[in-house]
């Protein structure tokens, strides 16, 4: 039988300073993964910095997309912040979330992929 594409969640197959290669998606420098695709993170869109940090605008399309789990990578030095106002959005949909240096992150977000669940992410592959 053949799986249903739109609730799996891309595996990252290469990570590396300024770049990932997402299965399925290519090559690129920041991702948006989420159960049945991926996409590049454009922080110009919400008009995302370092500081404060990701927003919860940054992660509607996360929550749009049924994520039942979400991966936020801070970058390799962990120096994106996170709003506070970000995980309580995520509280509210119930929706579980991982903040993590970005080695840590594609490392869970890779194993919680792997497990078939509702996963997404967001992956800063710098600073």
């Amino acid at each position: 039988m053949k799986a249903d594409l739109k609730n799996i969640s891309p595996k990252i197959l290469n990570f590396a300073w300024g770049a990932m290669e997402i299965e399925g998606y290519g090559q690129g420098k920041d991702f948006k993964l989420y159960p049945g695709g991926a996409r590049p993170w454009d922080w110009s869109e919400t008009g995302t910095e370092h500081s404060p940090g990701i927003q919860p605008a940054d992660i509607e399309e996360l929550i749009e997309r049924g994520c039942e789990v979400v991966v936020l990578s801070r970058g390799v030095y962990s120096s994106l912040e996170v709003m506070d106002s970000t995980i309580k959005l995520l509280e509210k949909h119930k929706i579980q979330c991982h903040i993590l240096d970005t080695r840590k992150a594609v490392d869970l977000y890779n194993k919680l992929a792997g497990e078939n669940l509702r996963i997404g992410g967001l992956f800063h592959s710098t600073c």
